[in-house]
């Protein structure tokens, strides 16, 4: 007995052992499985970090424990900046005798704590999702497809996050708080699955249009599982959505690649109108639970047909409300009578073929009723056939149905019909009355009301042609806190409306927008006026402006916007101007961008134009003065197009993103600012004329002072393309001194390393292109341009150069360098720095120099001297004497050395190349030069020949992808005219004959359960 009880202890403390070391002991095995199995079977970017990796299985015993913290999926492509999923902990139970075999691993189970999933689908069908390597594409690759096996039998999800949006439809959901298990076999091919699932807050949007609010769902739901056949039927289950309880039943099949199969129908488990009452957004809170309410409801429907890429799955739904009332206790009124029938049948699934048909609403607000009837047929082109009519005292209303925040009075009142086709060219028939009356709103945001609303008008249309539609609102009145405003409208011709308008008033915009808020803006301010406008639309768009009849006066004071796009804001303290047809005259107009002041005065043309045809320019011209204008705030992002972190800052530094100009604006600027911040220079006394159209500013004789020297420019500013900002820029620069240009501009510190040590001062008449980077600056690689440099004075010290050069020639004078007028002609090609040969003279020496030198530094020049022999030592007079083959060098008068100048400007190399008696050293530096400016000017052909041929091969691309997409919608629209045809013909045949398909009858019964066996 003894043996077996220490036998018996000593296998527990092995099995112990075993369980405590087994994790540690294929930790790294699972870690590389997973690395390969992502590298090779993901299309995304998965991150983790190694050490967030964990395993176990003293708390997952029998199965092996994975647990993966903080592990996030990337999209490529189009998705690149979308995160797929972020899964704070994800756990997977594997098979413990899998893991220790090694051959294939068996994933038994899943779970997810807090994961947020975020699924999208573009307008070009593609999906985030779709990142899994098929395995037929792993084996085609010679990769193994056998390393992992999904046997799973249970998976959760808690707390989790899942946010879909297909642009197709377009349908988006957001769902929080979502709970989830799931149980089934995926070891066998038949088998049962269950489920369980509770959302906290599911929103739902079509088109828009918010259909869902944050409602509750807890669903249950059996389905028989059949891998073999890819079907799968659904059993015994129950959803709620909030209180309303429905079913499904019938199935889902995959019978190949791109078909998924839909057979299913179903119906409401409860027949009480308030459990459909609590889907009304809003109604579903706190006080639902005493809401009194009666009447019958009944609700059912089917789906049935076959999705893919050109196809949806047909539909129909049906809901009747009888008898249908509610109350609120705390309230005095109640909604009652409330009668609807409803039916909407698309059996071939495709949108265009839908049909709506309400031919009965009635409900009573206390003692206003509200009725109407609609059909329609279609959605493009639709067929419309419908009826509102209300009278309804607001007060009253809000006594049957609150709405929070909201104190309302005053009749409204609406007839309206409408009977015939909705499409591009047509409408319906429309006979629309409204009147409001004594109208009083007033909202918990903002404790001003408007009141003493009055207005009456018509929109009618008697022919269903659209220019045929006349709106009509010969008056409206309404005061906010004292101030009136008051106004007219008449107009008709709706592709090119014939207008008659009028307002007059003072408007708050600081009450005005806490009343209607514009998102991701705030004004404020008073705008007072009188205007008045009348013509045809036609005429704006001819502009002949001079047959449109505009007139009036415009005040602003303490006017303020800001924005996303403009978080610095812009503050208009005062401003006047009058109007008419043809113009606008700016009297005066004082204000603040940001931290930097502006006047201006002026006119603009074309108003009309802009405000009302799209891709018409704004023009005019404006005098603009400024003391002090903070470029830097307004630099603009050319990824996202929005201000950069730097442009938010009140008095930034630094320069770090795009100025853009405005598209449509074509604007002359006659300008005069005192003090300019751009990066990091100051400049003074600026003027000159800056023209702006079609995004691009061109400079006329702009002048300014900065660094002690006079700069004149004349060229242009391009941003049509934002993210690659070009220039072309004629400059002209006074006395500029050689050492303040080296510290200030990143260009001459690229392009001239030289000026780093030389003292004095230059001139320069120089054009240059190229593109701007993100910072405003220009991007060296891209620049080019020629010039002169006027050097007035240059003394040139310590230089590592001149130092090697008067080592290596033995000529000391050339050690210091000094410069009076010389004039060097220079050309930058792709970046680089060509200077052209040009002579200095050191006393009784004289030098030739020319080269280049790139952006990384590197110095490509060659210098010629012709000296007096006697000046030469005997190193050099040897080394000429083996070059020239001359013997007797020093009994020569002069001779000419060539030397070439490499490596960088800190640490040159200079090298001796040729030795001539003849004084040749301008033609020997010319041909160098020549021949590196030929080289330079050749590479520069042939990389923009490249990037030509890469526009060219992505153009194709798009427009391969943009035929295959429209050859898609052709088959789309030609199955879904065959789909409306069958219907026609159908029910043509039913007509002929008397006999066919009877009418659907009202949903007052629930579908048959196709799941259950007669």
């Amino acid at each position: 007995m003894r043996k077996i009880l220490l036998g018996f202890l000593a296998f527990v403390v092995l099995l112990l052992v075993a369980l405590v070391a087994t994790p540690f002991l294929f930790k790294d095995k699972l870690r590389a499985l997973a690395d390969k199995q992502i590298a090779q079977r993901v299309r995304a970017k998965v991150q983790y970090n190694p050490s967030d990796i964990d395993v176990t299985l003293l708390s997952t015993f029998p199965n092996f424990g994975l647990d993966i913290k903080n592990l996030r999926v990337i999209g490529v492509d189009s998705f690149s900046r979308d995160t797929l999923a972020y899964l704070p902990d994800l756990k997977v139970g594997l098979d413990l005798m899998s893991v220790i075999k090694g051959s294939q691993i068996d994933v038994k189970s899943v779970t997810l704590d807090q994961p947020d999933i975020s699924a999208k689908i573009l307008k070009s069908g593609k999906a985030n999702w779709d990142i899994m390597v098929s395995d037929s594409a792993a084996a085609a690759k010679g990769q193994d497809t056998s390393s992992v096996n999904l046997a799973i039998q249970g998976w959760k999800m808690n707390n989790g996050r899942i946010r879909y949006s297909d642009l197709t439809i377009p349908f988006s959901f957001d769902a929080r708080g979502v709970n989830h298990t799931g149980k089934g076999d995926f070891t066998k091919n038949v088998f049962d699955l269950t489920s369980n699932t509770t959302i906290d807050k599911l929103t739902a949007t079509y088109n828009d249009v918010d259909y869902l609010t944050d409602k509750q769902v807890n669903a249950d739901v059996a389905m028989a599982m059949d891998l073999n056949k890819n079907l799968y039927t659904f059993k015994d289950n129950k959803v709620t959505l909030n209180d309303f309880p429905f079913s499904f039943a019938g199935s889902i099949g995959l019978p190949n690649a791109e078909d998924i199969t839909y057979d299913m129908t179903f119906k409401a488990l409860a027949t009480d109108f308030k459990n459909i009452l609590s889907l009304v957004p809003g109604v579903f809170d706190k006080q639902f639970k005493d809401v009194q309410a009666s009447g019958q409801v009944a609700f059912d429907g089917y789906v049935k047909g076959v999705q893919n890429k050109l196809r949806l799955p047909g539909y129909g739904v049906n809901l009747a409300v009888t008898n249908g009332r509610f109350k609120y206790p705390q309230l005095p009124q109640e909604a009652k009578n409330i009668n609807l029938k409803m039916q909407v049948d698309n059996p071939s699934g495709f949108t265009n073929n839908v049909k709506v048909n309400i031919p009965q609403f009635h409900l009573d607000l206390g003692t206003n009723p509200v009725d109407g009837n609609v059909a329609i047929d279609g959605l493009d082109p639709m067929k419309v056939d419908g009826r509102v009519k209300a009278n309804v005292n607001l007060a009253e209303a809000l006594k049957v149905y609150p709405v929070a925040g909201i104190t309302a009075r005053g009749q409204l009142f609406v007839d309206a019909t409408g009977k015939g086709t909705y499409s591009k060219t047509q409408m319906p028939v429309v006979n629309a009355a409204i009147k409001f009356t004594n109208g009083y709103v007033k909202s918990n945001k903002f404790p001003a009301p408007v009141e003493d609303i009055n207005l009456s008008g018509t929109v009618v249309n008697k022919t269903g042609q659209v220019n045929d539609t006349y709106v009509d609102l010969p008056q409206f009145h309404l005061v906010l806190e004292g101030e009136p405003l008051d106004g007219r409208l008449a107009a008709h011709n709706i592709n090119s409306p014939i207008f008659d308008a009028n307002v007059r008033g003072t408007v708050d915009l600081t009450k005005m927008t806490k009343i209607f808020p514009l998102d991701g803006m705030t004004v404020t301010g008073r705008v007072s006026g009188n205007i008045a406008a009348a013509g045809n639309m036609a005429d704006v768009d001819a502009g002949r402006y001079q047959n449109v009849k505009a007139s009036g006066t415009v005040q602003a004071k303490n006017l303020t916007y800001k924005s996303k796009d403009l978080p610095q804001g812009v503050n208009i303290s005062s401003a006047s101007g009058t109007f008419n047809n043809n113009q606008i005259v700016i009297q005066q107009l004082n204000g603040t961008a940001g931290t930097s002041d502006f006047a201006a005065n002026g006119t603009i043309s074309n108003y009309l134009g802009y405000l009302f045809t799209p891709g018409q320019a704004l023009k005019g011209t404006m005098n603009v003065t400024s003391h002090n204008f903070n470029v830097n705030e307004f630099m603009v992002d050319p990824v996202s197009e929005k201000p950069t972190a730097g442009a938010v800052q009140k008095a930034p530094a630094k320069a770090d993103g795009v100025v853009p100009i405005p598209k449509y604006f074509d604007l002359v600027l006659n300008s005069k600012v005192d003090n300019v911040t751009y990066d990091n220079l100051k400049l003074q006394n600026a003027t000159g004329t800056v023209t702006v159209k079609n995004e691009v500013a061109t400079l006329k004789d702009l002048t300014f002072n900065t660094l002690g020297a006079t700069f004149g420019t004349s060229g242009s500013y391009n941003t049509q393309s934002l993210a690659h900002p070009k220039f072309d820029f004629g400059l002209n620069i006074k006395n500029l001194d050689f050492q303040k240009a080296f510290a200030s501009f990143n260009t001459v510190k690229a392009l001239v390393p030289l000026a780093q040590v030389v003292q004095g001062v230059f001139n320069t008449n120089f054009k240059v292109s190229g593109e701007m980077g993100q910072d405003m600056l220009p991007k060296l690689a891209s620049l080019d341009g020629s010039g002169l440099f006027d050097i007035v004075k240059a003394s040139v010290l310590q230089s590592p150069t001149l130092n090697q050069i008067a080592s290596l020639t033995t000529l000391p004078d050339l050690k210091n360098l000094q410069v009076l007028n010389k004039i060097v002609n220079a050309q930058i090609v792709d970046g680089n720095l060509v200077v052209k040969p040009f002579d200095i003279t050191v006393g009784d020496i004289k030098m030739t120099l020319g080269g280049t030198n790139s952006l990384a530094g590197a110095l490509q020049y060659v210098t010629a001297i012709n000296a007096p022999t006697g000046k030469l030592g005997t190193t050099v007079s040897n080394q000429l004497t083996r070059l020239t083959g001359v013997q007797n060098i020093q009994g020569t008068d002069r001779v000419t050395l060539g030397l070439n100048i490499g490596g960088t400007i800190t640490s040159p190399q200079v090298k001796l190349t040729s030795g001539s008696l003849k004084d040749q050293g301008k033609a020997i530096v010319t041909n160098v030069v020549k021949t590196k400016l030929t080289d330079a000017l050749l590479g520069l052909a042939n990389k923009k020949r490249a990037q030509t041929d890469s526009t060219q091969k992505a153009t194709q691309i798009t427009q391969q992808n943009a035929q295959e997409q429209l050859n898609l919608e052709i088959q789309k629209k030609k199955l879904e005219a065959e789909a409306k045809a069958r219907q026609a013909i159908g029910k043509g045949l039913n007509s002929l004959f008397g006999g066919g398909r009877k009418a659907s009858a009202p949903a007052t019964t629930a579908p048959a359960d196709t799941t259950k066996k007669p």
